[in-house]
């Protein structure tokens, strides 16, 4: 199960919820361990790349460009600081001859708009008007055949030239309006670019409150990081403590010499020891297991293929089921089991949630519940415990002796037994 989850960088929801906070830190750290493990394999490889590249490049560098500095009368590259020549005018002198002429130039460039839009206005003002005067002259002319056609011509030339006079003195204001606006305009600009200015000098005061959120940040990322530092510290502590005592997986074997088969009963619980079931089955079709349980008859079926081969909760040497065992009840089941116990009782349950079991532990303030992962050829609490156990007997047997959780220091003292008769795993040995 971990190593899928590794594989997939993620996990289920519903699956994450049954953690508690420790054993989420150990399995972020695990995920950023993969994270840099798969960023540091990148890296290599773009390198490779690059390395590659650069072999090519060397072929073409007959035809590449090259740059050269114009030197000094010293030799020496040529270089003209700014402001150290007494001819050099001072920073804040440019700086306001540049705003000055940017804002000249905004203003040219706003009249120069508005003399086009004014132009043409005055143009079809005047077209306008004298075409309405010719119309006028035709009419009338052809009114009177007898007026002289010259005196006509004569005044439709006057009327021309006083239209011109007319649109001169029109384009005249007009263009005298638009410098007016322009000067006005520039002096606007002037004055917003230069409270810009002051706005940015002045606007370090502001940025107080961004300080105190980036220190809050900073902190949280530190208590986060003493928090994964921790993890990982107990996961290694976990690991030489498992070595030193010879119990991880592949050091146990206790359960190879025992056959399941040479057994004809199973004692179902302690308390009454009455067989329920011979062990022998009949023969089946072949297991697939799913990726994920989806029902109770898949657990059931999965229990019986995959676990009652490995002993899963049997007392060790022995065909009787272990105290502690227990079938597919929930989580608040679990929990009223445990409610009258003493700190350090404890039950394992068939879990819902994934191909193993939940562990539910009563401490002084309330329970605990981890999660054990069978999916593979071990077993190992998912996201806590390094370890890898040979048998579901075995994990137990450790954590009498070692705490689960540095922080919890969870010991598990006492099994809590079966209230109902028949017991709630009988499905799983039916």
């Amino acid at each position: 199960m971990l190593q899928q989850i590794l594989h997939d960088m993620y996990i289920d929801p519903e699956l994450l919820a049954e953690l508690n906070d420790e054993q989420k830190h150990i399995l972020f750290y695990k995920m950023r361990e993969e994270q840099l493990r798969r960023w540091r394999e990148r890296e290599e490889k773009e390198q490779r790349e690059e390395a590659a590249l650069k072999r090519t490049a060397r072929f073409k560098q007959s035809n590449d460009r090259h740059v050269q500095w114009l030197h000094g009368s010293d030799g020496e590259i040529w270089v003209w600081i700014m402001g150290d020549s007494p001819s050099d005018k001072p920073y804040e002198q440019i700086s306001e001859e540049l705003m000055a002429e940017r804002a000249r130039q905004q203003a040219q460039k706003e009249a120069e708009e508005l003399w086009k839009q004014k132009e043409a206005e005055i143009t079809k003002k005047f077209r306008d008007a004298m075409a309405k005067e010719k119309a006028k002259i035709v009419a009338e002319k052809w009114k009177l055949e007898t007026e002289d056609r010259k005196a006509a011509k004569l005044m439709e030339e006057k009327i021309q030239e006083e239209l011109k006079k007319r649109e001169e003195e029109e384009r005249q204001r007009g263009e005298e309006q638009i410098r007016q606006q322009e000067e006005l305009r520039a002096k606007e600009l002037y004055l917003s670019l230069k409270q810009a200015q002051q706005h940015s000098q002045h606007s370090e005061h502001e940025d107080q409150e961004w300080k105190e959120q980036l220190r809050r940040s900073k902190a949280a990322d530190e208590e986060r990081s003493h928090k994964a530092r921790r993890a990982r510290d107990e996961y290694r502590r976990q690991s030489l403590r498992a070595i030193q005592k010879g119990k991880v997986a592949g050091l146990s074997n206790l359960f190879k010499g025992t056959s399941l088969n040479n057994e004809p009963e199973i004692k179902l619980n302690s308390n009454n020891p009455s067989p329920l079931m011979m062990l022998t089955t009949p023969a089946r079709k072949a297991w697939e297991r799913p990726s994920r349980p989806i029902s109770r008859e898949i657990l059931i079926r999965w229990f019986k293929e995959e676990q009652l081969p490995r002993r899963a909760g049997f007392e060790r040497n022995t065909c009787a089921v272990a105290p502690w065992f227990h079938g597919i009840i929930s989580r608040q089941e679990a929990e009223e089991l445990l409610m009258n116990k003493s700190e350090g009782a404890f039950l394992v349950r068939v879990s819902e949630k994934i191909w193993g079991y939940a562990l539910s532990y009563r401490q002084q303030s309330g329970f605990k519940h981890f999660l054990v992962d069978a999916s593979g050829d071990f077993y190992s609490f998912l996201g806590v415990d390094p370890n890898r156990h040979a048998t579901l007997t075995d994990l137990i047997d450790f954590h009498k002796e070692e705490i689960i959780t540095s922080s919890g220091g969870e010991l598990l003292l006492e099994p809590c037994g079966q209230r109902k008769n028949p017991p709630d795993y009988s499905s799983l040995f039916e």
